[in-house]
């Protein structure tokens, strides 16, 4: 499965930016989808994640829980990051991923399918 990340921008501190992970090749049908970030200087930490198994499991991390929103569109084929309330210390390149693995899975080396990045930067 191919992934396309999109949707990162420059935001003001309290704005909001909407991601996009699109799925070509393969659907999401039977794969786990996860958002990670990566800061400059820093190791890439897990954002959220969602089952496709079961469109209504999510995981969030403690950091964004309650800011952020993942969700998925079968018939896009596509997941979605909700970032609402963006804080300076979000500012990072965001990547989707996707395993096959039993899922939930936290670390960014459990997944094998990435996008290519998208840069989300939230000034103070």
């Amino acid at each position: 499965v191919q992934l396309q990340a999109s949707g990162g921008g420059l935001v003001q501190t309290g704005g909001s930016l909407r991601l996009s992970c699109a799925a070509s090749g393969r659907t999401f049908s039977s794969y786990g989808v996860g958002w990670f970030r990566q800061a400059p200087g820093k190791e890439r930490e897990f954002v959220a994640a969602i089952s496709w198994r079961s469109i209504s499991s999510t995981y969030y991390s403690n950091y964004v829980k309650g800011r952020f929103t993942i969700s998925g569109n079968n018939a896009k084929n596509t997941v979605y990051l909700q970032m609402n309330s963006l804080k300076p210390e979000d500012t990072a390149v965001y990547y989707c991923a996707a395993t096959q693995k039993s899922f939930p899975r936290w670390a960014f080396d459990e997944y094998d399918y990435w996008g290519q990045g998208t840069q989300v930067t939230v000034s103070s």
